[in-house]
């Protein structure tokens, strides 16, 4: 029997997580992001939005997630050769962490990355054999009591 763990008891306290992930594309469609020559659009503004709701979110993707009040969500992006590396950091003011919101904040930008330049990661199957996402982790959380 699934059940969602009882945070009744505990303090409201600040919290904070980060977590981050990569996307492996090919070189040509990092030059593209880059230099803004995505079809789609701007692929930073829309992961970032995409990073941002799914954070706030969360708890309605992960079944046992608590939904939280959070106050703050931020997303950076970096790049090498070959990837895209998404950082997402979540605060709140709550009885339990935010590592789970930010882990759903990178995962969805890293699909809405995929999602604008698929078209240029496709071979002539229609498949993906270059683009990955990998390395989603909990980079750091905080949790300080005033």
């Amino acid at each position: 029997m699934a059940q969602m763990v009882d945070v009744t008891n505990k303090p409201i306290i600040y919290r904070e997580a980060v977590a981050s992930g990569e996307i492996k594309l090919r070189e040509e469609t990092i030059k593209r992001i880059l230099n803004k020559e995505i079809e789609k659009g701007d692929v930073e503004a829309v992961a970032s939005v995409a990073s941002i709701m799914a954070a706030k979110d969360a708890s309605k993707i992960i079944p046992l997630a608590h939904p939280l009040p959070i106050t703050g969500v931020s997303v950076n992006f970096s790049y090498d050769k070959n990837t895209v590396k998404i950082t997402v950091k979540v605060k709140t003011k709550a009885e339990t962490g935010v590592e789970m919101d930010a882990l759903a904040g990178v995962t969805a930008g890293l699909l809405a990355v995929w999602d604008m330049v698929k078209q240029y990661e496709k071979d002539s199957l229609g498949m993906y054999p270059n683009t990955m996402i990998t390395n989603v982790k909990v980079e750091s959380k905080i949790k300080k009591e005033d």
